[in-house]
C-alpha cells in the first residue's frame, strides 16, 4: 500500500493565517468559506502530488483535493484544481522548482461546481498553462463565456473525444463519461489514467472512505467535535475517539443526507436544547443540534468503510448515472481496459489501492443481475429514493432508466 512520503501544509510553510485567505468564496459559500488550508502530500514518490483541502455545509466536511503529475517531457499536469490560495500557490511554486512549469490544467467535470468554481482564479496564476475542460460546459444562473477558465484568452480547449488528439496523449489514457443531461445541466466525468505509475484520477464516480478522519479535516477538528455529540447540550471534547465518531457521521450525512440511524429533532425540542448549550455563539450555530443519531448508527458507516473498496456515491446512484446505464457502463468498460492499480478521486480516501476489477465491481447497482450482491443498507437510501422520485415526477430531472 502507498504510503504518502511527504506532508506539507501551513504550519510547516505558511504559519501566517492570511496565506489562508480564499476571498472568492461569496460565490460559493461553502464551509470554511474565507479561510482555506492546504496540505500537500506525495503519494507516488518524484510522480504524484495531491493538494487537499476541505469544504462542507453546517459542518459537513469533505476533503476536496487536486492531483499533480510530473510529465515525463518536463513539467507538471494539474487535475481538478482548488482554491489558490496563497499557501496553495505557494506548494504548487516548491513542485514548479523541482519539476518544471505548470503545462496544463484539467477540469474533468461538466457539473461540479465545486471543482468549476477555482479553475479560472488557479488558471491565472499560471499563464503559460494550456486549460483543457470536458465538453458542455455549463453555469448557472449565467452561461458565463468558456474563455473565461483560463485568462490569458486562447488556452482553454474542450477536450475531444479523440485522446489522441492532445499533447499530453503520450503519457495518459481517457475516457469521457456522459455528458448526461439532468435536465436543470448535465453530469459528465474525465477518467485519466497515468500510464507510467498505474494510476487512475476520476473526479466523483468513485470513492473509499477511510475508518479514520483523513489527515486535511484534523488540522481544524472542530467540525469533528460537532458532530460527535449526542446533543446540543454536550460539551465538546477534543478526544481521538470523537474525531473519530464525528468523522464517521460526518461522511453518513455526506452520502445520506439523513440516513437511517439519524432522526431529526422537533424545533421545539431543538431551541430548548439550545438554551442549555455550553456554547451559544454564531460558530456554534447559537446552540442549535437538530440531529439525533440512532443506537445502531454505527452500522451505516460499517457498510461505507470497507477499506480500499472503491464504490459510487449513493447520491450519484439514486439521482444521476442511473438516468444513463448503458453510457456508464460503456464507459466504466473502457477504463476498466486500461492498467492500473491506484486510484486517486477527488474526495475522501487517497490513494485507493484498486485496479480495473474492483473499479468496475463498483458500478454492479447498474446491473440487473450483478455478479456482487449490494453492500450498503437500502435503508439509508429511503431520502434519495424520495427525491429522485420527486424531482422525476415534477420533471426537473428525467427518470432512472431500466437496469442493463
Amino acid at each position: 500500500m502507498d504510503n504518502p512520503t511527504n506532508r506539507l501544509s501551513g504550519d510547516e510553510l505558511a504559519p501566517n493565517p492570511q496565506d489562508w485567505t480564499w476571498n472568492l468564496w461569496p460565490i460559493f459559500p461553502l464551509y470554511p468559506y474565507g479561510r482555506r488550508r492546504s496540505l500537500l502530500q506525495e503519494l507516488v514518490p518524484d510522480t504524484i502530488w495531491t493538494i487537499d483541502q476541505v469544504q462542507g455545509i453546517f459542518y459537513v466536511i469533505v476533503p476536496i483535493r487536486m492531483t499533480i503529475v510530473r510529465l515525463q517531457a518536463g513539467g507538471l499536469l494539474v487535475y481538478a484544481p482548488v482554491a489558490p490560495t496563497a499557501e496553495c500557490i505557494r506548494l504548487m511554486r516548491t513542485l514548479e522548482a523541482a519539476h518544471g512549469a505548470v503545462q496544463h490544467i484539467v477540469l474533468p467535470t461538466a457539473s461540479g461546481l465545486e471543482h468549476k468554481i477555482y479553475v479560472g482564479p488557479f488558471a491565472r496564476h499560471f499563464p503559460q498553462a494550456q486549460v483543457w475542460v470536458t465538453p458542455q460546459q455549463w453555469s448557472f444562473p449565467l452561461n458565463l463565456p468558456l474563455s473565461w477558465l483560463g485568462f490569458p484568452l486562447r488556452r482553454t480547449h474542450t477536450l475531444p473525444d479523440d485522446p489522441a488528439q492532445v499533447p499530453f496523449a503520450n503519457e495518459f489514457d481517457y475516457a469521457l463519461l456522459g455528458p448526461i443531461s439532468l435536465g436543470l445541466g448535465t453530469f459528465a466525468e474525465l477518467a485519466l489514467c497515468h500510464r507510467a505509475s498505474q494510476t487512475l484520477l476520476v473526479t466523483d464516480t468513485v470513492v473509499a472512505v477511510p475508518q479514520e478522519p483523513p489527515e486535511v479535516v484534523q488540522l481544524d477538528p472542530y467540525p469533528l467535535l460537532f458532530h460527535a455529540r449526542d446533543a446540543a447540550t454536550e460539551p465538546l471534547t477534543d478526544t481521538p475517539a470523537n474525531r473519530r465518531k464525528g468523522w464517521q457521521r460526518i461522511a453518513l450525512f455526506s452520502f445520506f443526507f439523513r440516513p437511517s440511524g439519524l432522526e431529526v429533532v422537533p424545533w421545539g425540542e431543538v431551541f430548548r436544547q439550545a438554551k442549555h448549550a455550553p456554547d451559544r455563539s454564531r460558530h456554534a450555530y447559537f446552540g442549535l443540534f437538530p440531529f439525533r443519531w440512532k443506537s445502531g448508527w454505527k452500522d451505516s458507516f460499517d457498510a461505507l468503510q470497507g477499506g480500499d473498496r472503491p464504490f459510487v456515491a449513493p447520491v450519484l446512484q439514486t439521482l444521476i448515472l442511473n438516468r444513463a446505464p448503458q453510457a456508464t457502463l460503456d464507459w466504466v468498460n473502457r477504463v476498466s481496459a486500461w492498467e492500473f492499480q491506484r486510484i486517486i478521486p477527488c474526495h475522501l480516501q487517497a490513494p485507493i489501492q484498486a485496479n480495473w476489477r474492483q473499479f468496475r465491481q463498483a458500478f454492479a447497482f447498474l446491473e440487473k443481475s450483478p455478479t456482487i450482491a449490494p453492500t450498503l443498507p437500502q435503508a439509508d437510501f429511503e431520502l434519495l429514493d424520495q427525491l429522485s422520485d420527486r424531482l422525476s415526477r415534477a420533471r426537473i430531472t428525467p427518470p432512472p432508466q431500466d437496469k442493463i
